[in-house]
């Protein structure tokens, strides 16, 4: 295993597979800081060139340009409200503020760093887990599969500012907006008003930009001012945001293996991952008022747990053969390609398992070589913020309008924004949360998708699996400690003194 580590690693640090692992990740940083340009969509495009190179080159250059475009879509985000990707989402909570406070460079140096490292510590758990992730996962069916997606839904009320109420709400309309479509177990259609663009469903890319990125740019114009509202940007901001990394390295660790479970459990989707690190961090974090307000450890956490997830994913892929989300299905038939057999005989067979480790070193190398491009970037970047509303607003919406057409590539897509759009507008301006709409169109089909699964394998026998009772008892906790809290901070009442 030693031996074939390695090989893997000469092998992609020579000069040929290194240089096409470069200019993956220069195209996967691209990709990410356009929205509507990265993720599943360019790794299509660039596939059919990749099958023509040599294994280890078409390898070095597809894991470039597919497990960095999070760390692009950290600009978009922090910038401009306008997550780039579904791993970045959560960012947009606490890194637009800070930009708006004239903390953009600190937002996007923390960031970069905890993504790198975020990455890195991805890299390392696929690197130690392959020798006993089979068993572990095999062990989770669609009762546990539920039960995660509803721990995830039980975080709603961390992520409300004191209004879990709201959030719950807010929450439910995002699951109704996802029973919207052809339902995949019995295939009925439903919510479509007999419109067949909606048999297929609403796209989270029109979900996510009419939430934040719209109703920010409506509010920036009616304001007419900046995004920044400050004068300057604070010329030590990228070092205070490398050390913030460090200040909360725990806070990095435990969001980076958050990221790297979720990635790691097939079918529940790499789109939460964020959300998970997020949620996590404002209940277990102290102090946490200032959490959707500009808090640097709301960017953190999201930006840890969404790079370290693709080493996660990397591990059902390569291990099973089961891909958790489109980009890596698109990695599957590339490697299959190649001539690999990813699954069992891929991590048994010595002739393949160097291309494990190719992967895993061409995974930690990309990280490095996106943070370091990204830091390059961080000065002109940040400029964004000082562009005037009559510049900026329309540039930006003139790139959410593009992103939101690429969902289907139909003017309906145009038409759709718009009305979400003022949706997301009526909730900013009332004062409700965002974030739990987002959060519960993510998970609302899984939770309808695994509660069917369970019923039909185990009828009602599955609530006493112990997988099930020991994620209930955690889904309780995460549901009272907020109640905890609240109650130890409340203010013992005065006695009130004796008539004199």
């Amino acid at each position: 295993m030693f031996e074939a580590a390695l090989q893997g690693f000469v092998a992609i640090t020579a000069p040929v597979p290194l240089g096409f692992l470069v200019l993956g990740v220069c195209l996967g940083v691209w990709g990410g800081a356009l929205p509507g340009v990265g993720g599943p969509a360019q790794l299509a495009v660039l596939l059919p060139f990749a099958m023509l190179m040599e294994p280890i080159n078409g390898i070095a250059f597809l894991i470039g340009v597919t497990t960095v475009g999070n760390t692009g879509n950290t600009f978009t985000s922090v910038l401009m409200a306008v997550p780039g990707g579904s791993g970045s989402q959560a960012t947009v909570l606490d890194g637009y503020p800070m930009a708006q406070k004239g903390e953009a460079r600190r937002a996007l140096s923390a960031a970069f760093m905890v993504s790198m490292i975020g990455g890195i510590i991805g890299a390392l758990m696929l690197f130690g887990s392959l020798p006993i992730m089979r068993p572990l996962v095999r062990s989770f069916g669609s009762p546990e599969l539920f039960m995660f997606t509803i721990w995830g839904l039980s975080m709603i009320g961390t992520m409300s500012s004191g209004a879990p109420l709201k959030g719950l709400s807010a929450a439910i309309l995002g699951v109704i907006l996802s029973t919207v479509g052809q339902d995949v177990k019995s295939g009925v259609i439903r919510f479509d008003f007999d419109e067949p663009y909606l048999w297929g469903g609403v796209s989270i890319v029109l979900i996510s930009l009419s939430i934040f990125a719209i109703p920010e740019m409506i509010a920036l114009a009616a304001r007419k001012g900046r995004v920044a509202e400050v004068s300057d940007l604070g010329e030590g901001g990228i070092l205070e945001g490398i050390k913030d990394a460090f200040r909360h390295k725990w806070l990095v660790l435990r969001s980076a293996a958050v990221g790297t479970w979720v990635g790691v459990l097939p079918g529940l989707g790499s789109d939460v991952a964020d959300w998970f690190a997020y949620a996590s961090a404002k209940q277990t974090e102290k102090n946490t008022e200032n959490f959707g307000k500009g808090d640097v450890r709301g960017v953190i956490a999201p930006e840890s747990s969404n790079n370290a997830k693709e080493g996660g994913a990397l591990i059902t892929t390569l291990a099973f053969g089961i891909p958790g989300s489109t980009s890596m299905a698109l990695l599957l038939i590339a490697f299959m390609s190649f001539g690999l057999n990813p699954g069992p005989d891929m991590i048994s067979d010595p002739a393949q398992l160097y291309f494990v480790y190719a992967i895993i070193a061409a995974l930690a190398l990309s990280q490095i070589l996106a943070s370091g491009i990204c830091w390059a970037m961080i000065k002109p970047a940040a400029r964004i913020c000082f562009f005037p509303f009559y510049v900026l607003v329309p540039v930006i919406v003139a790139l959410t309008f593009l992103s939101a057409f690429s969902a289907h590539f139909s003017i309906l897509d145009i038409v759709a924004l718009l009305g979400l759009s003022l949706f997301g507008y009526f909730l900013k301006v009332a004062g409700w949360p965002r974030a739990p709409v987002v959060l519960g169109f993510v998970l609302g089909d899984k939770v309808e998708l695994y509660l069917w699964l369970s019923v039909a394998r185990y009828d009602m026998g599955w609530i006493w699996r112990p997988g099930v009772l020991a994620l209930g008892t955690l889904i309780a906790f995460t549901l009272l400690w907020p109640v905890w809290k609240a109650y130890r901070a409340a203010p013992v009442p005065k006695a009130p003194e004796a008539a004199e």
